[in-house]
This record gives C-alpha cells, sequence and structure tokens, in this order.
C-alpha cells in the first residue's frame, strides 16, 4: 500500500471505491435544528431530507476537524492525498491543512498533498480517480500532484435544483427572488467559477427544460469529451438522473458516464430533486 486518497464526505465514493484499501472518507457533520448526525455509512438520506423541509431554520454543516484529518493520514502509505469540497464553500480545506501541518511535525518521511477541488461531491469524486490513476501508472509524488493540479483547472461543475429553499435559508439568495421564482417555476441552472465559488449560468422555467439547459451548458463547455469521464449525482431523484444521463449519451460522446445518489453534505445543499453534474 504506498498510496492513500482521503476524501472528505461531501465527495460521494463509488462503492468499488468504499472497499478498495486506497480510499479513506473525512466526515463532515450536519445539523438540522436539534437532530445531529455524521455524514458517514449511518446517513439516513430519507430521514434528514424530512427534516430540512420541515425546519424553517437553516441545515448546518461542520467540517471535519484537523485532529479527524490527522487520523486518516496515518497508515502505511507513504504518499497520501486528501481532497476537500471548494475552500470558497467550506473549512473543510484549511482544517486538512492544519491537519497535515500537526502530523507532519511528528512524521517527516510521509508525502502529504491536500488538493482543494474547487467543487464539491463528484467534482471530488473525479478528482479521487485521477490521483489513483497517476498512482497505479507509477508517477512520482510531485508528478502526480502537478498531473492532478491541471486536472482540476479544466474540471467544470454544474446543477439544477428542484428547490431554492436551502439557498435562501443560508442567506446565497433573497426572499423575494426565491419567492418569486418559486411563483414562476424558475430553475436556475447554477455552475462553479474557476475559484471554486458558485455562479448562475442561466435559468429556465420548469425543471425539464432547466435540465436541458444544463446539458447544453455542459457540453458547450466541455473540450475532448471522448477524453472525459463525466458524475452524475442526484439527490434521490434516479429517474431524473437517468434521464440526464440519456441526453449527454446523445449529446456528446463521453469515455464513461457514471451516476451517484448524494451523500450527506451533498443532500444538505443539491435538497431533494436536484442533479449535479461534474466532468
Amino acid at each position: 500500500m504506498s498510496y492513500k486518497i482521503v476524501v472528505d464526505s461531501c465527495g460521494e465514493l463509488k462503492p468499488e471505491q468504499k472497499s478498495d484499501i486506497h480510499f479513506a472518507s473525512a466526515s463532515l457533520e450536519l445539523d438540522v435544528d436539534d437532530y445531529h448526525v455524521v455524514d458517514d455509512e449511518s446517513f439516513d438520506q430519507k430521514e434528514f431530507l424530512r427534516r430540512v423541509k420541515e425546519s424553517p431554520n437553516c441545515p448546518k454543516s461542520t467540517c471535519p476537524s484537523p485532529e479527524r484529518y490527522m487520523t486518516a493520514f496515518e497508515g502505511e502509505a507513504q504518499n497520501v492525498y486528501a481532497v476537500t469540497l471548494s475552500s470558497r464553500l467550506s473549512g473543510s480545506y484549511n482544517s486538512a491543512e492544519l491537519g497535515k501541518k500537526l502530523y507532519l511535525e511528528e512524521n517527516e518521511n510521509k508525502n502529504i498533498h491536500v488538493f482543494d477541488s474547487k467543487s464539491a461531491s463528484i467534482g471530488e469524486t473525479l478528482i479521487a480517480m485521477k490521483i489513483q490513476e497517476c498512482e497505479e501508472a507509477g508517477m512520482e509524488f510531485q508528478d502526480v500532484v502537478k498531473e492532478v493540479d491541471r486536472y482540476i483547472e479544466t474540471q467544470h461543475t454544474f446543477f439544477v435544483l428542484e428547490t431554492l429553499d436551502t439557498l435562501r435559508k443560508n442567506g446565497r439568495l433573497s426572499n423575494l427572488k426565491a419567492l418569486v421564482a418559486g411563483a414562476l417555476n424558475i430553475k436556475p441552472v447554477m455552475g462553479s467559477t474557476p475559484e471554486g465559488a458558485i455562479c448562475q449560468l442561466s435559468q429556465a422555467r420548469g425543471m425539464n427544460k432547466a435540465l436541458e439547459k444544463m446539458v447544453q451548458e455542459v457540453v458547450a463547455k466541455t473540450k475532448n469529451c471522448e477524453e472525459k469521464i463525466l458524475a452524475i449525482a442526484h439527490c434521490n431523484c434516479p429517474q431524473r438522473a437517468a434521464l440526464v444521463k440519456e441526453k449527454l449519451e446523445k449529446a456528446a460522446n463521453f469515455k464513461d458516464i457514471f451516476v451517484l445518489d448524494t451523500a450527506g453534505v451533498s443532500s444538505l445543499y443539491a435538497n431533494d430533486g436536484g442533479v449535479i453534474i461534474a466532468c
């Protein structure tokens, strides 16, 4: 075991990654009023979404502590990589960096690098896959870091939400705009900036038209689709995700497309019915 990849729990691990000794997860924690849950295998999406819907308050997430990352860095692996959700959206990156600093004070012979995904959810999943690809190809540690940094610079993230409630509750959208959008059934097509912040790309009336616009945005912004793996994450809407996958397969010739259900943190922000794409 020469390498280890630690992904914070905003990143959805594929089933084969969960059973792979090279992967580990650093769990965030979630709160809805007095309901507290750790974002790990015990996460109950149905119960969490029910509580979010019923609460007038904004659900909150807490990033993994530096100590949690230090524990994840332990083991025999010489090369350790951490992948965190965007530093513009969470303190997970800074926590991982502090955990790295503290860990290396007593373990100088290990290589550790923390990647700011500048994304979230399955964007992190794809970055973890890229790290493993480089390691399995026999690349040196510093070369892996450079190659993955280049990959992150070219990656794009897109999403469409069924409801704007969570964005409204956490202050990312005014109450008036949220109410007007809800009344008119307007669905914004959102994306990430190169720095990892959230931006609006376009909008449409109705979910189906918004998903169609998102597919168009993906194809327009993705170069060399045949060389790219595309990932779709959905929050409790597998049929919607399957429809998006079908549209993408018709619109472009991607190397591969896979679909995952959102874990805890992504479920918090995507909310029931949200769809996320990364490539």
